[in-house]
């Protein structure tokens, strides 16, 4: 689920530029990939739980919230008819919907179902992965796809850029 962050005016690539953004891995396997490693460190490693009154509730508040995020993020690039594979070129840069508040808006909803799944299951050692998830998401994904869609898209996406945040 790459998200070449996108407006909905079609634009199109010129000649001699990259087809792909190049990420170093599709990024739902590198939430994944740290959630297991979570859960083997809570295996390892058991934490302190949290009491059930709290964990269902913040957990749930989470996971409803990156659901709708990672749903709206969807949508808007099935509005906009461009491809969500970061191993696809994007034909549209897409700033509505989600992508009004945020340039990566299905990275902050995986993000946030990440740590409602952690919280909700009482993995609190999923934390610890967590910082090294948003970190290769930023740099191996985010860094790389910013580049391309600057390339791609040239003042269009500068301009969007320069008025939405990055995560928020």
């Amino acid at each position: 689920m790459s998200e070449p962050t996108a407006e909905t005016s079609q634009a199109h690539a010129g000649s001699g530029e990259p087809g792909v953004p190049g990420v170093i891995a599709p990024p739902p396997l590198i939430y994944l990939a740290g959630l297991g490693a979570g859960f083997a460190l809570q295996a390892a490693l058991p934490s302190t739980f949290l009491a059930v009154w709290v964990s269902w509730p913040v957990g749930g508040v989470l996971l409803v919230a990156g659901a709708v995020l990672a749903r709206s993020f969807l949508r808007a690039f099935h509005r906009a008819s461009t491809p969500v594979s970061p191993y696809s070129s994007p034909t549209a840069l897409v700033t509505s919907g989600p992508y009004r508040l945020s340039r990566n808006p299905g990275y902050l909803g995986m993000a946030l179902l990440y740590a409602g799944i952690a919280i909700v299951t009482q993995t609190l050692w999923a934390f610890v992965p967590l910082i090294v998830v948003l970190i290769t998401v930023d740099r191996g994904v985010i860094a790389r796809e910013e580049r391309y869609l600057e390339h791609r898209f040239g003042g269009e996406y500068r301009r969007y850029k320069r008025h939405t945040g990055r995560w928020l």
